[in-house]
């Protein structure tokens, strides 16, 4: 759920990605709103981050997300745009077909709010309209952008049904087994028979 981005060297209680390789690491989440708020991570941190997994061949997902006061203000936009900018710097089109997006509306993470699909989708959107407008069509299309806000089996099927919704990134649902195996079962695509 985190790295360090030294190689080696004297930072307790850090995990660097050779760590991380080590336990057969496959993916690492970077960014994530927690890191944010209270370690107060920034985006050059999550940045240097990225660059680190990329280099040791672990796949970051990289979360992005607004506060409840910055959505009441109407800034979701301003901050989407502070995060993918300032955690995507000096990175190519070819790094992005490693890299996962998260879009983790602050908000609705155990308040007891959720976004709606539209909401959702909406931000989506616009996530991969930066992308495309950085890097290209061809790369915004390619780019998967995962939902991280309150997931649960009650919301799964219709935040999935939106056209730039390409997963989810679960946080509470994921430490219920039932709950998370309903929500994986209605991600999973189904045959002609229904199975």
């Amino acid at each position: 759920q985190n790295l360090f981005w030294e190689e080696k060297g004297a930072f307790t209680g850090e995990i660097s990605a050779a760590m991380l390789k080590d336990v057969h690491a496959d993916y690492v989440i970077i960014g994530h709103s927690e890191r944010r708020s209270i370690f107060k991570e920034t985006n050059e941190q999550v940045n240097k981050k990225i660059k680190a997994a990329l280099k040791a061949g672990l796949l970051p997902i990289v979360c992005v997300g607004e506060r409840l006061e910055e959505r009441q203000a109407n800034k979701t936009f301003n901050v989407i745009a502070d995060h993918v900018h300032g955690s995507l710097e000096g990175l190519s089109a070819d790094d992005l077909s490693y890299i996962v997006i998260a879009y983790e509306p602050v908000w609705a993470i155990g308040t007891g709010r959720n976004a709606t699909p539209e909401q959702a989708q909406e931000v989506h959107a616009y996530i991969r309209g930066m992308i495309a407008d950085a890097f290209g069509k061809d790369v915004a299309a390619n780019l998967r952008i995962q939902y991280g806000g309150s997931v649960t089996a009650d919301n799964i099927a219709l935040l999935m049904a939106k056209p730039d919704i390409d997963g989810a990134l679960v946080g509470g649902a994921s430490l219920k087994p039932e709950s998370f195996i309903q929500i994986v079962k209605q991600c999973v695509p189904k045959n002609k028979n229904g199975k």
